[in-house]
């Protein structure tokens, strides 16, 4: 390390101001940076210090993923080998699943990551660490078949609308994977709705075995076919069609947890959230006028993106709400219009997304209350105290 360390120390005078490749200057930081932390400190003035900059929040966000990665891997496989009515080993199940989805990374990250170097070169600025879990947050939300042209186009929608237009990293109001999903569901809704999207793409339709559906437990439930459902403990496993790092939930709670210790995730929005989800699953079976409304309760967290959204895209910190009171609030909402959104509108049965979105356009409405609520409560009591 340290002969790269002298390396990179003699090239940076190349890319200082002044040097022949001057306007390059935020990629070659930008790729310092990745290998080495930033030797910048403060002389004077007070400062808040702290040994989690962006870059580590990230890695640790990455870090609480991989379980979720592995398993999507594992599960893509599964579902492949199952549709041919084949066995294979757990290795040949991971291995087929990784390769398929290795592409969709690439894609992912190629996009984003080039359009981040051109605003960054444009404006002038360094180069934020951000994309690099929105580079993996939108392989997972997506079908294992989506194409690949998709998928970037997804991406290069989600950065620069999404991001970029509001200034970059810290700037946006919206979460970035989500309006990726958002931009494929409501322009391509072939390819994230239907029996056959879960397993179109991996086989041709010749090599599918008679009976074999590649239904979600979402998509069956919205079309009214809860007895078909598969068991609890398969959901809650995860070995079910599905989004590439959303069907297992015990992947997602290690997620969770590596998150909550760190400090990286709330634990107020991800609690807040099942406590919403609770409340109106609970409330529609109370109403129970058709077989999705009378589903349990519990089988609402197992299926869709609901845990995944709770712990990965909810808790990120530049689009959720900031105020503590605002976090339980924020959270509680995201839960509630979750379950409304995918029991009352069988066009859309996966609501996650859609509630998380609109969340993130009153996060801030949400903290205005919550501090101006301070502010009269503290008026308030100074003005009982000098009576």
């Amino acid at each position: 390390m340290n002969s790269l360390r002298k390396q990179l120390d003699k090239l940076r005078p190349h890319f200082s101001e002044g040097g022949r490749f001057q306007k390059l200057h935020s990629v070659f930081e930008g790729f310092e940076t990745f290998l080495f932390v930033p030797d910048k400190v403060t002389f004077k003035g007070s400062h808040i210090r702290d040994n989690m900059d962006l870059k580590r929040t990230m890695t640790v966000v990455i870090i609480a993923l991989v379980p979720a990665i592995l398993f999507g891997c594992y599960n893509t496989g599964l579902q492949h080998f199952r549709s041919t009515g084949t066995d294979a080993s757990v290795l040949q199940l991971f291995w087929y699943g990784f390769l398929r989805f290795l592409p969709l990374i690439i894609v992912s990250y190629i996009t984003g990551l080039g359009i981040e170097f051109a605003a960054a070169q444009i404006r002038g600025h360094e180069i934020n660490e951000g994309f690099l879990v929105t580079g993996i947050l939108i392989p997972l939300i997506m079908p294992i078949d989506v194409p690949l042209w998709m998928l970037a186009l997804a991406t290069a929608f989600s950065v620069i609308l999404g991001k970029e237009v509001f200034g970059g990293t810290g700037m946006n109001i919206f979460n970035p994977a989500l309006l990726a999903r958002a931009f494929i569901f409501f322009s391509y809704p072939a390819w994230m709705t239907g029996d056959k999207v879960w397993t179109k793409g991996l086989v041709s339709g010749a090599n599918v075995i008679d009976g074999y559906s590649g239904a979600t437990p979402l998509g069956l439930c919205a079309q009214g076919h809860t007895a078909d459902l598969p068991s609890f403990m398969e959901m809650f496993i995860g070995t079910i069609p599905g989004s590439v790092g959303e069907t297992s939930v015990p992947a997602i709670l290690i997620g969770a947890l590596i998150l909550i210790v760190t400090g990286i995730g709330s634990w107020k929005i991800m609690l807040s959230m099942f406590g919403g989800g609770l409340t109106m699953a609970l409330l529609l079976n109370a109403l129970g006028t058709n077989e999705f409304m009378q589903l349990p309760f519990y089988y609402h967290f197992v299926m869709g993106g609901f845990a995944f959204g709770a712990v990965f895209m909810a808790t990120d910190p530049v689009t959720a709400s900031q105020t503590e009171k605002g976090k339980w609030i924020y959270g509680f909402m995201a839960g509630i219009l979750s379950i409304l959104f995918r029991v009352l509108n069988p066009a859309y049965p996966e609501g996650v997304m859609l509630a998380i979105l609109l969340m993130n356009l009153f996060a801030p409405l949400i903290d205005y209350f919550v501090i101006q609520s301070n502010i009269k409560r503290r008026i308030r009591r100074l003005q009982a105290v000098n009576q």
